[in-house]
């Protein structure tokens, strides 16, 4: 039976998600800020491109000035905003779910405890995404750009628990997403949302401080040595807390970790080497908001490694020196560019 599903955010993740559960027959309210987003949605509907076939859904469109005016009865409300809106979203949210419903992080970042704050544990659900990459550019038009099905079930969708149990609703929202792609619940929430952590903080700020697609990053040396050096980091800190970290970017946490010692960075490095120019040269999530000149989430990715690594005693050069490099790049004093590379590096003493 279809559920009604309430969407507070409706970006590229929330576009893209929602467009894929409101074809498969679910009632889906999308709500957004950004008015043209919403006025196109209402009048066009969203249409869908990536390694699939193209798709128009016409999933129900509110202003978030209207939000006030909706029901109270959504059987499941997922927040698809960026992790600094998360508290007031996951209040609104809550406010219009029924008296069974709960709230899902569909977000990057660390942001369950703060959905948990609002909601309380037993009505929050996280949902950890992976190579799942999505862009939107114009109202109205989302676009995915890795290939679908390259990593299949642990790779795309794993809904948790914050307890850790594997409950019916937790495998439910595994088989709802399942239409999108590869999708399953887990005993591992937040080993999974660490993994997650790592391989965005290796690669969204990479991108977006210096102007440079995915491929184009992997082709450089320079893009790779930061790289290895921020997924390193990410990786002792998360192992240091005591997080079962799956794999992550072709490695697991632990073959990060060591990339101090001469042969596991070889290792690293020749993985990441691109073996053709076939590969997408793809815009992270923070490469698209410095481009639409938006506030980036440096301070809940790369910012909260820097700051678990402090308080546990991880040192962690780059990615402070990488936060700092960004703060500068939102304010305008640093334009993005592939020397900011080296810059960074430098100033983290390497």
């Amino acid at each position: 039976m279809g559920k009604k599903l309430l969407f507070i955010g409706a970006g590229a993740i929330g576009s893209y998600l929602g467009a894929f559960l409101s074809r498969a027959g679910h009632d889906v309210t999308l709500v957004d800020s950004w008015a043209d987003q919403v006025e196109t949605i209402r009048e066009r509907g969203i249409s869908v491109t990536g390694p699939h076939e193209p798709f128009e859904a016409r999933p129900a469109a509110v202003h978030l000035n209207e939000a006030a005016r909706l029901p109270r009865d959504y059987d499941i409300a997922l927040v698809a905003t960026k992790a600094y809106d998360t508290a007031w979203a996951a209040q609104l949210a809550l406010r219009h779910l029924a008296a069974h419903g709960y709230v899902v992080a569909a977000q990057n970042c660390w942001p369950d405890p703060v959905v948990a704050g609002v909601a309380g544990a037993s009505r929050a659900v996280g949902l950890v995404m992976s190579k799942i990459g999505v862009a939107l550019w114009k109202p109205g038009q989302v676009e995915r750009g890795v290939e679908k099905g390259q990593g299949k079930g642990h790779d795309v969708f794993r809904a948790g628990e914050h307890d850790r149990r594997i409950t019916p609703r937790a495998t439910e929202l595994a088989e709802m997403l399942s239409v999108i792609d590869g999708a399953q619940v887990t005993d591992n929430l937040w080993g999974e949302r660490w993994a997650k952590l790592c391989a965005n903080a290796m690669g969204n700020p990479v991108q977006a401080m210096s102007g440079l697609g995915s491929l184009e990053v992997a082709a450089s040396e320079v893009g790779r040595t930061i790289t290895i050096h921020l997924a390193a980091e990410s990786a002792r800190v998360g192992l240091a807390l005591g997080y079962r970290v799956p794999k992550f970017n072709g490695a697991t946490a632990e073959q990060w970790a060591g990339a101090d010692q001469r042969e596991t960075y070889e290792a690293l490095d020749r993985m990441l080497t691109p073996a053709s120019a076939s590969r997408r040269n793809w815009r992270s999530s923070m490469a698209q908001d410095v481009a639409k000149g938006r506030p980036t989430e440096i301070d809940y990715m790369n910012g909260y490694v820097v700051a678990q690594g402090r308080e546990h005693g991880v040192p962690t050069p780059v990615s402070a020196a990488v936060v700092e490099a960004m703060h500068e790049v939102e304010r305008g004093i640093r334009k993005p560019a592939p020397q900011n590379l080296e810059l960074v590096l430098r100033g983290a003493g390497l």
